[in-house]
């Protein structure tokens, strides 16, 4: 690992401006400066870095991070080489590590070389295998198809992989999530009898595998353990083979497995990708805006495709941009896409696709109306409570308005009311500078503070972690940017987001970093932050209240009788 303090230093000397123009051409744009994005197709610049935060964030795409993170997707470089470019560019040398302990980067390579020897071995067994290709054919998958997303074959049979691997007790086979180790110490493959889909990082590397049971066995559908290399909320199948028909399409579709994926690739639809046992994640969705301004999500009609296209909602409300199109698709009863493309071929789905997704304004306001009766009172404030949450996420300054729009005509009040109601800033309209908003958009207290702190780091001195009672994720990141700060309370904006890369929220301290790019350098933060403080504070005291008042007088301790009476 290379010092957190080399990084320090490092960040300090090198202007990202300047890191960035030499790739991308800049122009200056009041405070920032501006340019159409690299990484996806637009005409009108979105794409803008801020010299004042040490940041680049894109409005349209919602690609975002410092000099470090610029060079890792412009130039596909991996985090210790784009460190080492940006230190070959002011003549600073990289420690070797910070401590003597090569193990990560052998730990990596020998992973990667693993499933590589894995992958080869499938793809050779379904070669040999009759019953393997038989069942391709079956679902009408051609050679062609097959060869292209690298499909394979694991055999029946307990230990067939110590004939690729000369240790078959080597622990990286274990890590890689190739073989299993039971309780009696015994090991075996973990795929067995199965046809293999690789699943491939988007530098081409096979990083995990899924496995689809060939008779009735169960699960029907096997996927790689969490690993160093493979995180299945951050994973999208298909993804990598994808790329270049997204771009041309214009748009991606998720659906929910590999074998859907292939299916349709099979019939010309190459634009669609698959999470990987898992719910859509906001990695997810943040990776696919990178490619494409439309994302439409693919689901069964029944409750679990429901329940699924929420899910996907919800991560996608904080995300989308006033330039992308979110959507929703649901098939008809007793289709998946996988049986809809073979029974339709490519021009039905698409003609069915044209005409049947949801836009998820549209979906959001359905999901939540039908559970209430906006012809009463009662209904019409049922729904405004449900749908404030979901709403207020969103700050995507023309979508928000719209929705807060809409969501007034539907209870028949005026939009001021709902502004009073919902105690919402007026919300910014879409020809208002991004460069003169000076207020965060509506969020929880925690991550309003977290906001904040990341404008202004030297705030977290005055704030104390007892203060966090709550264990949601904003609070849970808020925690750890404060732990940060206290081993390094010098560090700036763009140091405290390059310090988080490691932790467990890092994609909440990235998107919280890019939430703030439109704040002016002058912002005076104080007013908020300790308004902010307040009401944490009065949420902790009112919490505490009612843990206490939850006891019978006599189970109190003495203190905790003192305590109550001081709270009161």
């Amino acid at each position: 690992m290379i010092p957190q303090d080399f990084i320090q230093s490092l960040l300090s000397r090198v202007d990202i401006v300047d890191v960035i123009d030499h790739r991308v051409p800049l122009k200056k744009a009041g405070a920032n400066y501006q340019a159409c994005c690299p990484f996806h197709n637009e005409k009108t610049p979105s794409f803008t870095v801020s010299p004042t935060k040490q940041f680049y964030h894109c409005f349209g795409c919602g690609a975002h991070g410092t000099a470090i993170g610029f060079l890792m997707e412009y130039a596909g470089l991996s985090y210790v080489d784009a460190i080492k470019a940006l230190a070959d560019q002011t003549g600073m040398v990289v420690p070797e590590t910070a401590a003597p302990n090569p193990q990560r980067t052998q730990q990596t390579a020998s992973l990667l070389e693993v499933m590589q020897g894995a992958e080869l071995y499938y793809r050779q067994q379904l070669k040999a295998s009759a019953t393997a290709i038989a069942y391709l054919k079956k679902r009408g998958l051609t050679g062609e198809i097959a060869a292209r997303f690298g499909l394979g074959y694991a055999p029946n049979g307990w230990q067939n992989l110590e004939a690729v691997f000369e240790q078959y007790a080597n622990p990286v086979l274990q890590e890689a999530g190739l073989v299993v180790v039971n309780d009696a110490g015994q090991r075996y493959d973990r795929f067995r009898d199965r046809v293999m889909f690789p699943i491939i990082n988007q530098k081409g590397d096979v990083i995990g595998f899924g496995g689809r049971v060939l008779d009735g066995g169960e699960p029907k559908y096997l996927n790689s353990p969490e690993t160093p290399l493979f995180q299945k909320g951050s994973e999208l199948y298909g993804l990598f083979q994808a790329r270049r028909a997204i771009r041309d399409a214009g748009r991606v579709i998720v659906v929910e497995g590999y074998m859907d994926v292939v299916a349709l690739a099979q019939h010309g639809v190459e634009y669609a990708v698959a999470t990987l046992g898992t719910a859509t994640t906001a990695t997810h969705i943040q990776k696919l805006l990178r490619h494409t301004d439309e994302v439409i999500f693919c689901f069964d009609g029944d409750s679990a495709g429901q329940r699924a296209a929420w899910r996907a909602l919800e991560h996608s409300l904080a995300i989308v941009t006033d330039s992308s199109r979110l959507g929703f698709l649901f098939l008809p009863e007793s289709h998946d896409p996988d049986s809809y493309v073979r029974e339709f071929g490519r021009a039905g789905f698409e003609e069915f696709q044209a005409r049947s997704v949801v836009p998820l304004s549209v979906y959001l306001f359905k999901q939540i109306a039908q559970q209430h009766d906006l012809m009463t009172d009662e209904g019409k404030s049922a729904f405004l409570k449900a749908l404030q949450p979901l709403i207020v996420q969103v700050t995507a300054p023309s979508l928000a308005l719209m929705l807060r729009k809409r969501a007034a005509e539907l209870v028949q009040i005026e939009m001021a009311e709902l502004t009073g109601l919902w105690n919402l800033k007026p919300a910014r309209t879409a020809f208002a500078s991004p460069a003169r908003a000076k207020r965060p958009a509506p969020a929880s207290i925690s991550r309003q503070l977290l906001r904040m702190v990341l404008f202004n780091p030297a705030l977290a001195q005055q704030m104390s972690e007892e203060l966090l009672t709550q264990n949601d994720s904003d609070t849970q990141t808020l925690r750890e940017v404060l732990v940060i700060l206290r081993q390094h309370p010098h560090l700036d904006t763009a140091m405290l987001i390059e310090q988080g890369r490691h932790q467990a929220h890092a994609a909440t301290i990235q998107q919280c970093g890019a939430e703030i790019m439109d704040w002016d350098a002058e912002f005076d933060v104080a007013p908020e932050f300790n308004l902010a403080l307040d009401q944490l504070r009065a949420t902790g005291k009112q919490s505490r209240m009612q843990i206490l008042a939850q006891k019978s007088l006599r189970d109190l301790t003495e203190a905790e009788k003192k305590e109550l009476q001081q709270l009161r």
